[in-house]
């Protein structure tokens, strides 16, 4: 065999550089100039040069972003629609592996169906307390206590996957705003519609009363079922979970936190 020429063995080194300037300008953050990458490209072997592109992306506003991994240009995730295909295929596994056959007739189109649902069941995610309020916030001369009781609520357990559902009641002092009666149910939509736990659920939609409005007090009563004690373990079928959030007058002064799981025991 004959030895390489220098000629050959530079022929050989721009190949490798190539190879390692290919890698590297995929790794390239959107605010990394060229100059920034033609410092450092050759330096280093590329899983280095990987790590140090990424590292100069700090500051340009996406340190913290969920999607910054595909280093696409717009760094916007995926529509919960595009989502689907993928979680089709993941119910069919799950089809396949319960010892079902997912091409049979009554299954075939199982696993969209279920993809759809699960969507539907989460649609909170979509949503936040500044779409929901649509302005329907209101000022008012009124400092009385105001009770919207018995909302229906349908949500699911984090940890089986599995409905719980029940009733919410909420009652805040107002301070000089009011909200829209239905926007209280709104926003119980917007936390119970992902993946929760009913102590979670109910502070969460406490606060984004008082963030809506900023009342003197807000207070926040769930009674849920949960089908992972009715359907599995225990199988307690007639046990209800009550949670409750009190916050400002509520939570400080008796009489007005009486008055208010009055209210709300009152049929």
């Amino acid at each position: 065999m004959k030895p390489q020429t220098s000629e050959q063995n530079g022929d050989a080194c721009a190949a490798d550089a190539a190879s390692v300037d290919v890698e590297a300008a995929a790794a390239i953050p959107t605010a990394a100039s060229a100059g920034a990458v033609v410092s450092v490209l050759g330096a280093k072997n590329s899983q280095q040069l990987k790590l140090e592109m990424l590292n100069m992306g700090n500051g340009n506003g996406h340190e913290k972003c969920t999607f910054h991994h595909d280093l696409e240009l717009d760094h916007k995730p995926p529509t919960r629609e595009a989502l689907l295909p993928d979680m089709a295929r993941s119910y069919r596994l799950l089809l396949g592996g319960l010892g079902e056959n997912p091409d049979r007739q009554g299954l075939i189109k199982t696993p969209e169906r279920a993809a759809k649902a699960m969507l539907y069941f989460t649609k909170g995610y979509d949503q936040c307390l500044e779409d929901v309020l649509n302005g329907a916030v209101f000022d008012e001369d009124h400092d009385e206590m105001v009770v919207v009781k018995d909302i229906e609520m349908f949500s699911m357990c984090e940890h089986h996957l599995v409905p719980f559902y029940g009733k919410v009641s909420i009652g805040y002092l107002p301070c000089n705003k009011i909200l829209g009666l239905s926007k209280l149910a709104r926003i119980v939509e917007i936390f119970s519609r992902r993946l929760q736990v009913q102590e979670r659920l109910t502070k969460q939609i406490a606060v984004a009363v008082t963030q809506a409005v900023q009342p003197a007090g807000v207070a926040v009563v769930v009674e849920g079922v949960h089908m992972c004690m009715v359907m599995r373990g225990v199988q307690k079928i007639n046990s209800k979970t009550v949670t409750s959030t009190m916050l400002g007058v509520f939570r400080d002064d008796h009489k007005t936190r009486e008055e208010f799981l009055n209210l709300v025991n009152s049929k």
